[in-house]
């Protein structure tokens, strides 16, 4: 899984380096055609890999529930996200997935929970849960590209 783990490490890196000249406005615009923004990408991967990893498991994420709830699946930008924190959503897009691979030589993981996703994947344990996670960062690496380019 410490493969998949540094995939993961690596594209959020690309992707942080990749706005890391962008204004609050641009990372909070939501562009005609889209019902999303680019910081709300960031903070929606951090709830997924969380909830899909973390929450499954019955374990607690290193996400108040607060955050969950504005970036869970269904969820949609609110308020104008500030710049301190935005600068926490990208600190945290980082050292949430260091986390999860401390966590995952630990027992944190060893009571998940086996469900199916929305695309008819199948997680029965915190192995294809891991494995699963660069799909999605894959989706929305891809939004956050096309965002980038009409902010």
């Amino acid at each position: 899984m410490t493969r998949q783990i540094e995939t993961i490490k690596k594209v959020r890196a690309f992707l942080l380096e990749g706005i890391k000249d962008l204004t609050t406005g641009q990372l909070n615009k939501i562009p005609a055609g889209f019902n999303n923004n680019i910081i709300w990408n960031l903070g929606h991967l951090i709830a997924a890999q969380q909830g899909i990893c973390y929450k499954r498991a019955g374990a607690t994420p290193l996400i108040s529930n607060d955050f969950w709830e504005r970036f869970r699946t269904g969820s949609k930008p609110g308020e104008t996200i500030d710049a301190a924190e935005i600068e926490d959503i990208k600190s945290l897009f980082l050292s949430s997935i260091d986390q999860l691979e401390i966590d995952f030589h630990t027992p944190v993981f060893v009571n998940y929970t086996a469900w199916t996703t929305r695309y008819g994947v199948e997680i029965a344990d915190i192995n294809d849960a891991i494995s699963f996670l660069p799909f999605h960062e894959g989706l929305h690496s891809g939004t956050i590209m096309a965002l980038k380019r009409l902010v």
